[in-house]
Parts: structure tokens; C-alpha cells; sequence
């Protein structure tokens, strides 16, 4: 199977996960989201993928399916940390099998731009799912992660697309709040309670590049980014910091024009945070 058929099969399959999420949340649906999504992933195969004269072998839904948890992260088992629910036996089992099936990647790994950023947002998204499950199971604590590297730092100061520089007489420049608030999207599902870290640090002192950043993305369009990182906002609103616009009235308009399933549970999530009905 081509890598981009693949990775369209996991994030269609995190999508329909993402909507078992939302529904639990809402106060509906079953509440073991990651079995029954595991269950029905076994009960069907990825298509094939011809390649010139060879066809390449199905992927086993299963393996999908625990993909989709993988990429998710910790947001599969959101609905029982905001909505102070009890983590079955048989969920909490179904994530520790994906995380055995599937082993976490290294928190070893140097944070960009020494090291590659997908295999480092990887480890912090693997990270927050083995902690929250700790944290609602702690018998399955057995599957201790430390935490990997910060993040590059935000420089208000540099130009807004400067990238990350791991070169030496740098003079204190960092990065630019445009790609620096990307990456803390592509970190928002370790925007929860009980989460703490470094990228939590970097959030609390990056509050106007992650407003910035969530108005771009507005402006653009661009509302699956701008859930995310609304959801950063909602957050650090819940942890008593002061924010520089009302991240509730962002959470409105992307509720309204947003669209896909992890879009909008990023969007409850948020409304949760805030203390808001649920989107």
C-alpha cells in the first residue's frame, strides 16, 4: 500500500474515532469509543493498492484502526477527563494494546530543528495518551514515557516566518510566531487538564503568538488549525492566564463555519475548558 493511501485510510479512520469521541462528550454513545472503534476495525480490511503489474496486500483494518488512536492521542479518552467519567476496563485495555501493538516513539528524540519534527510531535501526541491513561488507570502505569524535549522558543520580535535555527551565534533569535503556533496545533491534544510539561510552559509564555495564530487561521479559513489552537487559548484561560481576545467568540464562529469531526471535537473540548455548553 502507497504511503498516501495509507495515510488517508488512518486519517479517515481518526475521524470516525474523533466522532465517537465527540458523542461521549456530548453525553451520548457508548462509552468504550477506542474497543467498539477497534472491534469494528478488525471486522474490515484497507483496500488493496495496485502498482503497476503488483498489487500490494490489504492492511488489516485492526491496524487502521489502532492508528487512528495513535494519531488522536490523548483526545480518545477526553470525554472521561472533562466529563468525569469512569475509564472501563475494556477501553483501557483496547489503548494499552495499541500502544503495545504500535510502541510509542522515543522521548529521546531531539525537538526540531535538530531532530525530524513529525517523529518529535509523535513522541510528545504518544506522550499524552500513555499520561492521561496513567492518570485514569493507574494500573496501567506500567507504560511509563518521559517527557521529550521542549519546543523551539517564540521570539515576538523575529520575523513571523522565521523558522526554528539550531545554529550557534544565533543572537537569540527564535522562531517566528507563524510556524511556532503550527506546531503547537499540531500539539493540541496535550491541551488538557492534568497535563503539564514543557509544551505547557511554552504555551503560557507564547499567549500572543498563539492568539495571533489562531486569528490567521480564522482569517484563512483555515478552521481545523484555528480549533486547535483555540483549544491552546481555552486552556491557558482555565489555567487563570490573561488572554488578549475572547477565545469564547473564536469558539462560536468555529463551531458555526467548521466542519469534520476532529474539528469540532477540538471545538467542544474547548467549550469545556471554558465552561461552555458543548459545541
Amino acid at each position: 500500500m502507497t504511503t498516501e493511501v495509507l495515510r488517508d485510510a488512518h486519517s479517515a479512520s481518526a475521524e470516525v474515532l474523533a466522532g465517537g469521541a465527540l458523542e461521549v462528550l456530548r453525553g451520548g454513545g457508548s462509552t468504550a469509543v477506542v474497543a467498539a472503534h477497534l472491534r469494528a476495525g478488525a471486522q474490515e480490511d484497507a483496500p488493496a493498492v495496485v502498482q503497476g503489474e503488483e498489487e500490494r496486500a490489504a492492511v488489516p483494518g485492526v491496524a487502521v484502526a489502532a492508528g487512528a488512536v495513535r494519531i488522536l492521542g490523548a483526545d480518545v479518552l477526553a470525554p472521561y477527563l472533562l466529563a468525569d467519567g469512569v475509564l472501563l476496563p475494556e477501553e483501557s485495555e483496547a489503548v494499552c494494546l495499541t500502544l503495545l501493538a504500535l510502541p510509542p516513539a522515543p522521548s529521546t528524540l531531539p525537538a526540531p530543528p535538530e531532530g525530524p519534527e513529525p517523529a518529535w510531535v509523535r513522541a510528545w501526541i504518544d506522550w499524552g495518551l500513555v499520561s492521561v491513561l496513567a492518570r485514569l488507570d493507574p494500573a496501567a502505569a506500567s507504560l511509563p514515557l518521559s517527557a521529550p524535549p521542549g519546543p523551539p522558543r517564540c521570539d515576538e520580535a523575529a520575523p513571523r516566518h522565521s523558522p526554528a535555527s539550531g545554529e550557534p551565534g544565533n543572537g537569540g533569535c527564535g522562531e517566528g510566531w507563524v510556524p511556532w503556533s503550527l506546531r503547537m496545533g499540531r500539539l493540541a491534544s496535550l491541551a488538557l487538564p492534568g497535563l503539564d510539561g514543557p509544551v505547557h510552559q511554552a504555551a503560557r509564555s507564547g499567549v500572543l503568538a498563539l492568539a495571533r495564530g489562531a486569528t490567521r487561521a480564522l482569517l484563512r479559513q483555515d478552521y481545523a488549525t484555528a480549533a486547535r489552537l483555540v483549544r491552546w487559548l481555552a486552556w491557558l484561560t482555565a489555567e487563570g492566564v490573561t488572554l488578549p481576545l475572547e477565545p469564547s467568540l473564536l469558539t462560536s464562529e468555529i463551531a458555526l463555519r467548521g466542519g469534520g469531526e476532529r474539528c469540532m471535537l477540538d471545538t467542544a473540548i474547548a467549550c469545556r475548558l471554558l465552561g461552555l455548553e458543548s459545541a
